[in-house]
């Protein structure tokens, strides 16, 4: 990777500070992992007072991200992943699963915490195929043109971009939803977007909702920002993207396999994903054609060539009809 990248993407281990609860540590507790710390550990037991199930919300939110890995890996066919709000690099991580998959996959993580950071360079770090940078997702014109990005993800093709239980932690006043469209708006067509969020309970669960709104300032007490959001909010930061089957839903209800929970209590109800797909829309008085084809163009026969997608779109209204 370039050098300039490296040095410039990590604010060192001194920066890290454990007398404060931080999100990813908690995640990692709640997953069973060690990567984490007394303040931590402590905040995450406050949670659990009032949320006992939060432990599985951690699982059930590790498990979709195996999922979603798997089918844009193995059915859609991507081969490049940028992983935005990483997390510490816990088991089934993107690349572990990928590479399951198609060996040669590259992935880079972005996250802006130090110890995340650290820890995935020194467990995930392969310059040929994976890479790790410390970036805020607010600032996502750094991150589209890092160095590192750059080196591993090429955005002439399609690209895997996931968002999962990132957005969440970004405040109001930070619009979520301006974030999205940066990121969607670099991805070329047939690129894929995946987002898993908090979300606030609907009308078929009423009763969760009073229960939801005091978890969330019990959260956003330790971590500064966390936010139960409305459901066609969410739907939103997919833009006009079309969702894949079974589009948004809970995270149980996405292409569950085996060992997915069923049971529909809180998480269920309040921990919402979905993937979709950047499809090319054609301008008024346009049609797809073949990038082979040969095509009568004001008089003139002309050749029409593209690197991306297998097919171009022409004005109907500069094409020479010939025939009845």
């Amino acid at each position: 990777m370039p050098e300039d990248s490296r040095q410039g993407s990590s604010s060192g281990i001194a920066d890290i500070d454990i007398t404060r609860p931080n999100g990813a540590r908690v995640y990692d507790y709640f997953l069973g992992g060690k990567d984490n710390f007394t303040a931590d550990r402590a905040f995450a037991n406050t949670i659990l007072e009032c949320a006992p199930k939060a432990p599985l919300g951690a699982q059930a939110g590790r498990a979709f991200l195996r999922r979603v890995v798997r089918f844009l890996a193995a059915e859609a066919g991507i081969s490049q992943f940028l992983d935005i709000g990483s997390g510490l690099p816990t088991q089934g991580n993107v690349s572990e699963v990928a590479h399951e998959i198609n060996p040669e996959a590259h992935v880079v993580y972005v996250d802006n915490d130090t110890m995340v950071y650290t820890h995935s360079m020194a467990l995930l770090s392969d310059a040929t195929r994976v890479e790790v940078i410390n970036a805020d997702i607010r600032d996502p014109a750094r991150i589209l043109t890092d160095p590192t990005v750059r080196s591993l993800i090429d955005f002439d093709k399609p690209v895997g971009l996931l968002m999962l239980a990132v957005l969440h932690h970004i405040d109001d006043h930070d619009d979520p939803a301006s974030i999205a469209a940066s990121f969607r708006d670099a991805m070329p067509a047939g690129s894929y977007l995946a987002i898993s969020s908090f979300r606030m309970p609907g009308a078929e669960a009423p009763e969760l909702q009073a229960v939801t709104v005091e978890n969330e300032k019990i959260v956003t007490s330790g971590f500064g920002s966390a936010r139960w959001r409305a459901e066609e909010e969410i739907r939103g930061w997919f833009g006009d993207w079309e969702l894949v089957w079974p589009g948004l839903v809970s995270l149980a209800d996405w292409r569950p396999d085996e060992r997915t929970r069923t049971e529909r209590d809180e998480i269920y109800h309040s921990f919402f994903g979905g993937v979709a797909r950047r499809i090319n829309r054609l301008p008024a008085g346009a049609i797809w054609v073949p990038s082979s084809a040969r095509l009568p163009l004001l008089g003139k026969e002309v050749s029409l060539r593209a690197r991306q997608p297998s097919a171009v779109h022409v004005d109907i209204n500069l094409l020479r009809v010939e025939g009845d």
